[in-house]
């Protein structure tokens, strides 16, 4: 086995500091497991830290990216959770196992201690994690597919299934076609809700509408709001995913149902929310900011994805060393998920 690996860089912030460099392999400690990475799957917060750091402390030298798949290559002394040979995925935000904890963090310093952010990503060939930060890779999907739930697929299913607790029947509307709005349009088909997709774009409501979605709304064509009112009969939706932020909060507070469910996850319009105070007390909306979910409910989707034959919607995959090309189409906007391979 070589002594070195190749792993992503960066030494300051900007996309221009990234490079591709080699590293001695790290070796894993008690209670830790070596993963031999091959499959990881960008997120556009990804983008952002290595653009602009989020207000984060990054570790130096710096090695982007919270989602990966891979192989346990070796295991510490005290390892009881995996074996070699097992397929593992990454959990976003360690130490948080369950609903029964609290991610670490307080009022004035929520939690963020997260992969590929407080601490090091997983662009690298090899990485050293605690047991406890991984989860077991569902049977049904390759690395690259599976590469897709840490993050992505688990914050859908937390803000649907975990903390939304949707149930049949009920209507979710979905903004965009990302990868978090991909995995919240197939997760509430599984759960046998109606499902409402909004983009800019009428081919990609075409190849929403072929996994499943029910309703597509151009959102260029019309006032989108407007839109599900005519839909759904002025009922409005009972679930709106909000990926993107901003004062687009206010069309989501418009859109919902009276005692509805906003989840707000994205920020692609800005980290400052805004919306009408006159719907929002008079509907009486639950509004609930997801930070992704602990490792307990990443279980549960893996399970769910074994047993429902849920397939990730990869757009494209890069090579490894491919990153730049990779962060371009992030730029450019994905059909789903982009995923780095070895």
């Amino acid at each position: 086995m070589a002594e070195t690996m190749q792993r992503w860089t960066m030494d300051a912030l900007g996309r221009q500091h990234l490079k591709l460099s080699e590293s001695a392999i790290p070796q894993p400690g008690p209670h830790e497991i070596r993963v031999k990475v091959n499959a990881v799957s960008l997120n556009y917060r990804d983008k952002l830290v290595i653009e602009t750091g989020m207000g984060l402390e990054l570790p130096q030298s710096f090695t982007p990216a919270s989602d990966m798949a891979g192989e346990v290559d070796a295991i510490g002394s005290d390892v009881s959770r995996f074996q070699p040979g097992e397929r593992v995925i990454s959990t976003f935000s360690p130490g948080w196992i369950d609903g029964r904890e609290k991610p670490h963090g307080n009022a004035r310093t929520p939690p963020y201690r997260t992969l590929g952010g407080f601490y090091q990503g997983m662009l690298a060939e090899y990485v050293v994690l605690h047991e406890d930060w991984l989860v077991a890779a569902p049977t049904s999907l390759d690395d690259a597919q599976a590469s897709t739930l840490p993050c992505a697929g688990l914050t859908a299913w937390f803000a649907l299934v975990e903390q939304g607790h949707l149930f049949s029947g009920q209507s979710v509307l979905v903004q965009g076609t990302g990868g978090v709005a991909l995995f919240a349009l197939q997760i509430a088909k599984l759960q046998g809700a109606e499902v409402y997709v909004t983009s800019s774009s009428n081919e990609k409501l075409a190849r929403a509408k072929a996994l499943g979605a029910d309703h597509g709304i151009n959102r260029l064509d019309d006032d989108w709001v407007e839109a599900v009112y005519r839909l759904t009969q002025d009922h409005g939706i009972d679930h709106v995913v909000d990926t993107v932020g901003g004062p687009n909060l206010g069309n989501s507070v418009r859109a919902v149902a009276v005692q509805g469910r906003i989840s707000v996850i994205g920020a692609l319009e800005g980290f400052e929310v805004s919306a009408p105070a006159g719907p929002l007390l008079l509907k009486s909306p639950v509004i609930q900011g997801i930070g992704v979910g602990h490792r307990r409910a990443l279980e549960d989707l893996v399970r769910a994805v074994d047993a429902n034959g849920l397939q990730p919607v990869i757009d494209q995959r890069y090579r490894f060393d491919q990153l730049q090309q990779a962060l371009d189409h992030l730029d450019r906007g994905a059909f789903g998920k982009i995923v780095l391979t070895r």
